[in-house]
């Protein structure tokens, strides 16, 4: 057996020298190197309060020099927390689910927290979900995007006593980050209205699925209401089912062009995926648009602009990063983006950076291609947080005009709103 040999001086250490085995440093070398205590060194690297710059900088500059990293495990241990937050959504491969998806990684990561997925594609995943979730929570708080869920779904939520908040598709007792749907519509057929057209279609989505999703049907409703208004009449075989794909988009187009009784010679998409396939439809057909129809979509797709899409733009990474930061704040205990107070009712877009919030270009009013329209004082959709009109825990978030070439000018003369030829 090897020992020290007998009058071998032994080195001793400071609390200024890096830890026996590199790479391995702890906490408490950490605050040895930085001549503070344990506490401090929690505080500061998790950046809490009562902690003052100069005594933070020290412990982050100490914690480098000793390439000192965290345990998730143990900070979860100390502080409750896991710095994860769940997203839960119908659908990962769809342009708005990406988008918000998109919207959420990017205000988490700045953060400090990761995104945990579940898609829940089907009613075997759904089900084993919300069974499953009680039991393994692992997640600081819980985003619902775009998913209608059952009062029983809302109430397992609740039992994990986190922030909960939705996106797109409006949940009961949620913070939800949303637009006006109805206004949306409304805006995008009135457009075409102005334009002169009479014979107006509307391709959407099921509004009796299994899915019970409210965007299809309130979409409806503002094509309704933008037609009433105008004195246009409602032909129920002029709106059609497009699935929200661009597929279903092409199949619903080309319904609507073999309609007995003249086609019509404006459509609107609810959404631009729509749109596109229903651009297509036209071009099998030999119809132009807009000289023979005119189309025009809501979302204001990546693409849009490559179609030269008239759209209604919704600010869809907003939403997302919006609903993100709220759920972060409430999980640090801190007024969310655009409180007023701790209460946290949320206002609007406050704290989105304003080409997240959907806030027009400054571009020239002119009606030429690519510009938005104005839209009265102020635009659709912005409305005063905690209202009766809203409700203490929606965000609704403007919407905007976009003119493109797939509207066409205005129609006038003697040919304005008549009997298109077949």
């Amino acid at each position: 057996m090897t020992g020290l040999r007998s009058g071998a001086k032994r080195r001793r250490t400071s609390g200024q020298d890096a830890p026996a085995v590199a790479g391995r440093a702890n906490i408490v070398d950490v605050a040895r190197r930085a001549g503070v205590s344990v506490a401090t060194v929690s505080r500061a690297l998790r950046n809490m309060p009562n902690v003052s710059e100069t005594t933070r900088d020290r412990v982050l500059r100490a914690a480098a020099e000793l390439h000192y990293a965290a345990s998730p495990l143990a900070s979860g241990l100390v502080t409750g927390r896991v710095r994860a937050v769940g997203v839960v959504m119908p659908y990962a491969g769809r342009w708005f689910f990406a988008e918000v998806l998109r919207g959420i990684e990017e205000a988490l990561r700045d953060h400090g927290y990761d995104l945990v997925l579940h898609v829940l594609a089907d009613s075997g995943r759904r089900d084993d979900f919300f069974a499953s979730l009680p039991v393994r929570r692992r997640v600081d708080a819980i985003l619902v995007v775009a998913l209608p869920l059952a009062e029983r779904e809302v109430e397992v939520l609740r039992t994990l006593h986190v922030p909960l908040a939705c996106v797109g598709e409006p949940v009961p007792g949620l913070h939800a980050e949303l637009i006006d749907n109805v206004g949306a519509a409304r805006l995008a057929v009135q457009h075409v209205v102005n334009l002169g057209h009479r014979r107006i279609a509307c391709i959407g989505g099921d509004m009796r699925g299994p899915e019970r999703f409210s965007v299809p049907g309130l979409r409806h409703q503002g094509y309704r209401e933008a037609l009433e208004e105008a004195g246009l009449p409602i032909h129920a075989e002029w709106e059609r089912d497009g699935c929200f794909t661009a597929r279903g988009g092409e199949r619903a187009m080309t319904e609507l062009l073999s309609q007995p009784g003249g086609r019509p010679t404006a459509v609107f998409c609810q959404s631009d995926e729509m749109a596109f396939g229903a651009l297509r439809a036209l071009r099998h057909s030999g119809l132009r648009c807009p000289d023979d129809v005119s189309v025009v979509g809501l979302d204001d797709h990546e693409l849009s602009e490559t179609f030269d899409m008239t759209t209604v733009a919704q600010p869809v990474l907003a939403q997302g990063a919006v609903a993100a930061r709220w759920v972060v704040s409430r999980i640090e205990g801190s007024p969310g983006p655009g409180d007023a107070s701790p209460s946290g009712t949320g206002a609007g877009t406050a704290g989105a950076k304003p080409d997240e919030a959907g806030a027009a270009d400054p571009e020239p009013a002119d009606g030429g291609p690519g510009t938005a329209e104005p839209v009265g004082p102020t635009p659709v959709g912005t409305k005063e947080a905690g209202t009766k009109e809203t409700g203490p825990e929606e965000d609704v978030h403007p919407v905007r005009l976009v003119l493109r070439g797939s509207t066409g000018p205005v129609l006038d003369g003697p040919f304005a709103g008549r009997e298109p030829s077949r």
